[in-house]
């Protein structure tokens, strides 16, 4: 595992530099970027659902979606390694544009990583008991105490959030956590080192 914490490391902070730049040429360009957001059921804007999870509505936005995304892709990369994190997260992206797409309100915009931060969320959510391993069952209740709260941005209580995005984010998680699971052997395990007795 620790040779995972370097290389999840680097993605997750050129990532988040990544996620910051592109913002602040936003800014400088008067928002032209914006337009990559994805307004839904228009066939041409299927092109946006995965440029869409790399921008945001000002710097406010980006700031609210950092740190849980700089926290939970780390862990993610750690536990997974950065091959099978970017598979993850490509399916995250996907699942969460395309329930925008086909979902959202009308005349909306919506662009923002807050879907992958709650597929992250998902996929760490039930990861461990999905491979029966105990150190990933405990991050899972780990990441459940401190970001459980966020659940409620996957209910429709606010209009001008994309609980869409949440929701259909949360959804590719707990998909991506059976998709790309390591296949358990035998017994529960613990940090994916033998069978515990």
């Amino acid at each position: 595992m620790t040779s995972r914490a370097k290389p999840a490391i680097c993605l997750m902070l050129g990532w988040v530099a990544l996620l910051w730049l592109l913002e602040g040429v936003d800014v400088v360009t008067g928002g032209s970027l914006d337009t990559f957001g994805i307004q839904p059921r228009e066939p041409a804007e299927l092109l946006d659902v995965v440029p869409a999870a790399f921008l945001h509505f000002g710097f406010g936005h980006l700031v609210a979606n950092t740190l849980p995304l700089l926290l939970l892709g780390f862990v993610a990369a750690l536990r997974s390694g950065v091959q099978r994190l970017l598979a993850v997260v490509l399916l995250i992206i996907l699942t969460s544009g395309l329930g925008v797409w086909f979902t959202a309100a009308p005349d909306s915009n919506t662009a923002g990583a807050s879907g992958v931060v709650f597929g992250l969320f998902g996929y760490l959510l039930v990861r461990g008991f999905i491979e029966r391993k105990l150190l990933d069952i405990g991050i899972g209740l780990v990441v459940g105490v401190l970001y459980g709260s966020i659940l409620w941005g996957a209910l429709p209580t606010d209009s001008g959030i994309s609980w869409q995005g949440h929701l259909f984010g949360l959804t590719g998680g707990v998909l991506a956590a059976f998709a790309f699971r390591e296949r358990p052997r035998g017994a529960l395990t613990g940090a994916g080192v033998g069978p515990l007795t």
